[in-house]
């Protein structure tokens, strides 16, 4: 009987994958793989045995109790199996349903974390998803569910929508019939974590308009707090100041001593 390790290899490039994760993938004997992990991360385990696995909207799909059953099977066959999922494993990475599938099999098995596509959407634009004062919390949310049903309540500061690539239009016109201020920035990032990482900015009422730029890329749609672009007229004097203070600093050190 082996173990199963669930490694999170972070967003799109593959570099993005920790440490921890990346010693995971080299002891592996199997990968299940999900479809949006950079195949660059099979240099890492070149002995393991690679098994897509992977998922996508709209799209032919591994089902999910395919998957369950597949990782019993090959944690019954093999030391160790590595579990690799894009993102972070514990963010709509039907994570829950798989660790059930191997408890009841009486399988060990651990989680790597990872870098989540909010994350990299955040570092893509440079854009705290928290702000000081008027960004004190993060919702994160899916745009696609089984039933079409949309978590239409504002929750935080700054909701998150993940999986919202064909869903922009519907997404802005149902949140502001909901209540949701139509004026509320909004940040739009596709395939974050990539050299071919877009993003737009927007308000809520024509969120509609990033549909054609990023079609067919998986989507993080960022509105609230966390969309905002950065005051740059406050952060001037900030740099103005570390500007004076290093040449301040450079007088001192370039003064002869006696």
């Amino acid at each position: 009987m082996g173990r199963v390790i669930f490694v999170s290899a972070g967003p799109g490039a593959a570099d993005l994958i920790t440490l921890r994760g990346a010693r995971a993938l080299g002891a592996a004997d199997v990968v299940l793989f999900d479809a949006l992990t950079d195949s660059a991360l099979r240099e890492l385990a070149p002995k393991a045995h690679w098994i897509d696995v992977g998922k996508r909207g709209f799209c032919h799909s591994t089902k999910q109790t395919a998957i369950n059953a597949l990782l019993v099977k090959q944690a019954r066959a093999h030391d160790l199996v590595v579990r690799l999922k894009g993102g972070d494993a514990s963010i709509f990475g039907r994570l829950e349903e798989e660790l059930l599938a191997l408890h009841e099999a009486g399988i060990s098995s651990e989680v790597v974390p990872g870098v989540s596509a909010a994350l990299a959407a955040a570092a893509h634009t440079a854009r705290p998803l928290t702000r000081r004062g008027n960004g004190r919390s993060i919702s994160l949310n899916t745009a696609m569910t089984k039933d079409g049903a949309l978590p239409l309540q504002r929750n935080a500061d700054t909701e998150v929508f993940y999986m919202a690539g064909r869903q922009l239009g519907a997404l802005g016109r149902r949140l502001i019939e909901a209540g949701w201020a139509a004026d509320l920035p909004v940040n739009v990032v596709s395939r974050a974590g990539c050299a071919d990482a877009l993003s737009s900015d927007h308000e809520l009422a024509d969120l509609a308009a990033a549909a054609l730029l990023h079609q067919g890329r998986p989507t993080v749609v960022i509105v609230g707090a966390g969309a905002s672009l950065l005051p740059q007229r406050h952060a001037l004097p900030e740099i103005s100041g570390i500007k004076a203070g290093l040449e301040s600093y450079q007088v001192l050190t370039s003064t002869p001593r006696d």
